[in-house]
């Protein structure tokens, strides 16, 4: 699987601790605050940017100019047009061509990926986000700020959860021993040692009585009750009826769930879609799940069945048409139906987003974006 070089919280328990160091960071040392400072990501000048792929030749491909050349310690995946790069031990935000367009001083310790407009940032022990300016909300300061979702941010005071707005402003009082994200309207807290949701005002809409709960998706959550996981509507009635060692979110109406040491899929209805057979599998994306079968991974349908015969030593989800994938130890990608389509020459590889993956190659990260459809049928053949 692609790992992040930033510590991302994928297909964890929503209840994680909320801190920078799992949104995006590159370095969690405590340096002071400054005081009376605004403008901590500032815009960096043409002549000062990071150029973007060389083109050495008018021969390449509309899709090759897009490539960003590999040339940078550690980068995420595109956000909202921007993505957050390690180089020369800084880091700063570079746009699509590659440029580098906010860069902090050194006040700033860590820094997370934009989402709805902010991204978080710690100063010194504190802290608060900026806007895709750079602008710092100087009145905002926090124990702890995750991403927003819905118009709304979990924040830590006095070890109790609330949320503010986009201004920063507290709209839903701390007053919860955990919170995750809202999705959907609705946002899982704990209160008392329970799991219950919230709505955007603050109001509990289904009461803490759950041991553990995820958020919703599809209109179901995943939520335990004993030992065993079932799905929650938001009506606060059991859809399906706890009865699986391992649930996860539904994705294209179908849900992950695991019985024993074997995985699978439920439908909307609790009816086993896919029996328990593989060693892991993951979320339906595009049409299209990876599972591990013997130590190797392919990719199934909604049927069950396998799109290929082709196997690879990891399989990572469909995003924009393509999925990356490992085959002796480099890494490419392949179209839905299962062929190659840019060739395993990475050393290390994310997914597509907005239009451009990361790769890594030689211990340097840059950028190639989706290939055409002509160049997709030459590779497909390689």
């Amino acid at each position: 699987m692609p790992i992040p070089h930033y510590p991302l919280s994928a297909r964890i328990p929503v209840f994680a601790a909320i801190s920078l160091c799992v949104i995006a960071l590159i370095s969690c040392e405590p340096l002071k605050a400054v005081e009376g400072q605004n403008q901590l990501i500032s815009a960096v000048e043409p002549e000062q940017a990071t150029g973007a792929i060389p083109r050495p030749s008018k021969e390449l491909t509309q899709a090759q100019k897009k490539n960003i050349y590999p040339q940078f310690d550690s980068a995420s995946d595109f956000s909202e047009g921007l993505a957050l790069v390690g180089f020369e031990n800084t880091y700063g935000f570079i746009n699509k061509a590659g440029k580098l367009v906010m860069k902090p001083d050194g006040s700033v310790s860590g820094i997370s990926l934009f989402s709805e407009g902010r991204a978080v940032v710690r100063v010194g022990s504190a802290y608060s986000f900026i806007d895709q300016n750079g602008q710092l909300f100087t009145n905002v300061q926090y124990e702890d700020i995750a991403k927003f979702s819905n118009g709304l941010a979990a924040v830590r005071v006095n070890r109790k959860y609330g949320y503010i707005d986009k201004s920063g402003t507290l709209v839903i009082k701390p007053q919860f021993s955990l919170a995750a994200a809202f999705s959907e309207g609705l946002a899982a807290v704990k209160v008392d040692g329970k799991y219950g949701y919230i709505d955007l005002k603050g109001h509990l809409t289904i009461a803490p009585q759950y041991e553990d709960s995820w958020s919703f998706s599809e209109g179901l959550a995943v939520v335990r009750a004993g030992k065993k996981w079932g799905y929650l509507n938001k009506s606060n009635q059991i859809a399906i009826n706890p009865q699986f060692d391992g649930a996860f979110r539904f994705s294209e109406s179908l849900g992950r769930i695991r019985v024993g040491d074997r995985w699978g899929f439920v439908d909307r209805k609790g009816t086993i879609a896919i029996q328990p057979q593989f060693s892991f599998a993951s979320d339906f994306s595009e049409g299209l799940a990876a599972v591990q079968i013997n130590n190797k991974w392919a990719y199934i349908n909604k049927a069950g069945k396998r799109v290929s015969d082709r196997q690879f030593d990891f399989a990572s989800d469909f995003s924009e048409g393509l999925a990356a994938v490992q085959i002796n130890s480099k890494w490419g990608y392949v179209d839905r139906s299962g062929k190659l389509v840019i060739p395993a020459i990475f050393d290390n590889a994310g997914r597509f987003s907005e239009g451009l993956a990361r790769i890594q190659a030689d211990d340097k990260w840059g950028y190639i974006s989706l290939p055409s459809p002509k160049s997709t049928a030459h590779a497909s053949r390689l």
